[in-house]
């Protein structure tokens, strides 16, 4: 069983998923965080990397899992390229992200917390913002199938966060 962890930071879901069986490969692009994932544990193969650069000599992967990164990203359809790349025929990923959808943005809206939730002030941080339809039509875009979404955190249509699982078709090779 291989899995990939696209944003692995410091390495902690890449070691959870290596106890319980898998052969764990990923990236991260900060050096940082790398250096201490490798302190931690070397046994796994992660290294600093990002979607923009050419992930192909880490093979295909049956699971490719990242967790809260795609918020992040500048060119999410780069990102999700990558996913469907690191994919085998029929392989499946796991993402996570903030969930924004009408009802939660509403909320926010009319409790006037909006400065304070995006954070436009904080240097990193989001850059990007999804409900279940929006990344639902990116990964339609990039022919990854969505098997599902889950939210998470809190009722349903406030959600803190949103679990995607898509899946590469066995007809893309």
């Amino acid at each position: 069983m291989r899995a990939f962890d696209l944003g692995c930071g410091s390495g902690a879901t890449a070691n959870m998923l290596s106890q319980i069986g898998f052969q764990v490969s990923g990236v991260d692009p900060s050096q940082r965080g790398i250096s201490l994932a490798n302190t931690t544990y070397p046994h796994l193969d992660l290294q600093v990397g990002s979607t923009n650069d050419d992930l192909s000599g880490f093979g295909q992967f049956p699971l490719v899992i990242s967790l809260e990164v795609i918020e992040h990203c500048f060119c999410a359809k780069t990102f999700a390229r990558c996913v469907r790349r690191l994919l085998v025929p029929g392989g499946i990923a796991i993402v996570s992200t903030p969930y924004h959808g009408y009802a939660k943005n509403l909320g926010l809206a009319l409790l006037g917390r909006m400065d304070r939730h995006y954070q436009a002030l904080r240097t990193g941080g989001h850059i990007k913002f999804w409900s279940a339809a929006t990344i639902r039509k990116l990964f339609s875009e990039v022919e990854l199938e969505v098997d599902q979404i889950l939210r998470v955190g809190r009722l349903a249509p406030f959600a803190k966060s949103m679990i995607v699982v898509a899946r590469k078709p066995v007809s893309l090779i």
